[in-house]
C-alpha cells in the first residue's frame, strides 16, 4: 500500500501514521521489522530475515543490499532505526558486522533521508522492549510478541528488527510528548 493511502489528519493537528523500519544488522542473518506508530498506538505491518548464507563476504553485503531495498520499496517507511556494532573480542566479527551494518544504511539512504535514520544501541533496545538493559534473545521475542500482538513463530532476528522499530518509536513518541509540554508552559 502506497505510504500516502494511511497517512491521514485530523482536527486536532497533525497526527498521522509514521511508518518505522528496524534493522538488527548481521553478516549471515539481517533481521528486519516494520512497524505503524500513530500518536502511542503501535502496530505490526511486517518482520523477516534476509539470509545469506554459504555466500562469500562480499557477496553477502550485496544479499543484505538487494533485502533492504526489496523492504523498502515493499513497505515505504518514512523513518529507519539499526542497532549499533556490539564491540566482541573478535575484531574479524565486528568489522563484518560493521560492514552489514553499513550495506544496509546506504541502501535505506538511496530511498529515506538521513536525518530520518536513528541508531539505538543493544542496551536501549533491550530496555525499551523489556524494561532490562540485559535482557536475553527469548526474553525479547516474548515481549516483542506480546507488544505487537502476534501469534505463532517469530525468529530471533525478526523479533530483534521489531525490537529496534519499538525503541525508536518509543524514543519518538517521548520527544514528540515534550516538545507538547514545552509548546504548552509558554
Amino acid at each position: 500500500m502506497p505510504a500516502q493511502q494511511w497517512r491521514r489528519q485530523t482536527g486536532h493537528g497533525l497526527t498521522h501514521t509514521i511508518r518505522i523500519l528496524g534493522i538488527d544488522p548481521g553478516s549471515r542473518v539481517t533481521g528486519y521489522g516494520v512497524i505503524d506508530v500513530r500518536g502511542r498506538d503501535i502496530s505490526y505491518v511486517a518482520s523477516g530475515c534476509i539470509r545469506t548464507a554459504t555466500r562469500s563476504h562480499i557477496e553477502r553485503l550485496d544479499v543484505i543490499g538487494q533485502g533492504i531495498r526489496d523492504v523498502l520499496d515493499r513497505y515505504a517507511p518514512h523513518e529507519a532505526a539499526v542497532e549499533r556494532v556490539f564491540v566482541s573480542k573478535n575484531a574479524d566479527s565486528a568489522l563484518k558486522l560493521g560492514q552489514a551494518r553499513a550495506a544496509a544504511i546506504c541502501r535505506i539512504l538511496d530511498f529515506i533521508r538521513y536525518d530520518t535514520i536513528f541508531e539505538y544501541t543493544p542496551r536501549a533496545i533491550k530496555q525499551a522492549a523489556v524494561g532490562y538493559g540485559a535482557a536475553d534473545k527469548v526474553q525479547i521475542q516474548h515481549m516483542i510478541k506480546h507488544l505487537l500482538q502476534l501469534r505463532g513463530d517469530l525468529s530471533s532476528d525478526a523479533a530483534d528488527a521489531l525490537a529496534v522499530a519499538v525503541c525508536h518509536a518509543n524514543s519518538r513518541n517521548l520527544s514528540n510528548r515534550l516538545v507538547r509540554a514545552v509548546d504548552n508552559a509558554r
